[in-house]
């Protein structure tokens, strides 16, 4: 009896060990702040449903007031018993430790430890971003009267798609490792107070595999993870089973691009057939762009236009032209006849200049 109970010892000091294993995460640099599962219960008032503002596939995100400063932050709480979940937390701790872009969601630190059931928990805490996220500004619910009040001009459009490429410049060419995001949609596209975009969620992200990728690179490259992305941004190569690459970022970009112009989502009801976003833009460029754009965008249209409002249609129009034809160019089939993102941003700087210029 006695060696029995020894046994059932052993066997639960084992399984223990195996497990605490498994919580180890990636190693943050030691300026990153420590916190417990504890300070993450307090500040989220026990994960409370007044806190949330947010759920994914493997996470949930809260919002709470942490460290003695008592700043506000995002808090992203990984859910275990899902399948991809951890992997998808390494993805993002690797993806994030050592980048830093004005662009991109700053990360405050990272959780892993247990509950107070001793069960794993991993978390992510980031900066709060109190605009929301594009998805919200695109289409304000009648509840939200902060955004619905907002104009949503062709400036501020300009900003955003201007932001999102320089963030992905900057992970797919100007980063220590290139880094593929692999799920670029207005959901995962954040504002601040000022309408800065921030690209956030790295949970399917993944360094771009080169002879000597390392082996975290590997592992996510055969992932568990069936759907590398979102329907409607998916590029179709990943669609069909093809590897994610620089170039699907670049074609989740484009059906952004055109769904912040349009203000239409790629899932919109109206394509079916075969009929999609990019076909769309295509049968309606360049002649008849007018009457697809967001109409918010053309408020100069009207009857009996004075000669200052009719300059500025034309150059609402002209820029509205070059913005599209970027889209169309990041949304080709074919990923090699896509522009990359040192094209698309050096592009883009260039529209919004001389937009702003005539402006």
């Amino acid at each position: 009896m006695g060696l029995l109970a020894i046994g059932i010892y052993v066997i639960f000091f084992w399984k223990r060990k195996q497990r605490s294993k498994s919580v180890t995460m990636p190693s943050f640099d030691k300026k990153y702040p420590k916190v417990s599962y504890m300070d993450i219960a307090r500040a989220t008032e026990d994960f409370s449903a007044s806190s949330l503002i947010g759920k994914g596939r493997f996470s949930s995100v809260h919002q709470g007031k942490m460290f003695p400063e008592r700043i506000m932050v995002a808090i992203k709480i990984f859910s275990l018993e899902t399948k991809g979940a951890q992997k998808s937390f390494i993805a993002e701790c690797n993806a994030l430790r050592n980048v830093r872009h004005r662009n991109l969601v700053p990360i405050v630190t990272a959780c892993s430890s247990i509950d107070s059931n001793g069960n794993d928990f991993k978390a992510l805490v980031y900066k709060f971003m109190s605009g929301g996220d594009l998805n919200a500004l695109l289409y304000p619910s009648r509840d939200d009267g902060r955004i619905s009040t907002l104009k949503f001009t062709l400036t501020r459009r300009l900003n955003i798609v201007v932001n999102i490429a320089d963030a992905l410049e900057y992970l797919h060419h100007n980063n220590e490792r290139t880094i593929v995001h692999c799920d670029i949609k207005p959901s995962n596209i954040l504002l601040d107070e000022n309408m800065t975009a921030h690209v956030g969620d790295f949970g399917l992200a993944r360094f771009k595999a080169e002879s000597t990728a390392s082996s975290f690179a590997n592992s996510i490259s055969s992932s568990s993870i069936a759907i590398k992305g979102t329907i409607g941004y998916l590029a179709p190569e990943c669609a069909t089973g093809g590897d994610d690459s620089c170039a699907a970022d670049v074609y989740s970009f484009g059906i952004v691009l055109l769904e912040i112009l349009l203000r239409k989502r790629p899932t919109d009801d109206m394509f079916t057939d075969g009929l999609n976003i990019t076909k769309f833009v295509e049968m309606n460029f360049p002649n008849t762009i007018s009457q697809i754009v967001d109409p918010e965008l053309l408020e100069y249209q009207h009857d009996g236009l004075s000669q200052e409002a009719s300059v500025a249609m034309r150059e609402t129009l002209a820029c509205l032209l070059s913005l599209l034809g970027i889209g169309i160019h990041c949304t080709k089939a074919s990923p090699s006849e896509r522009m990359d993102m040192r094209e698309v941003a050096a592009t883009l700087h260039a529209v919004m200049e001389a937009y702003l210029r005539g402006n």
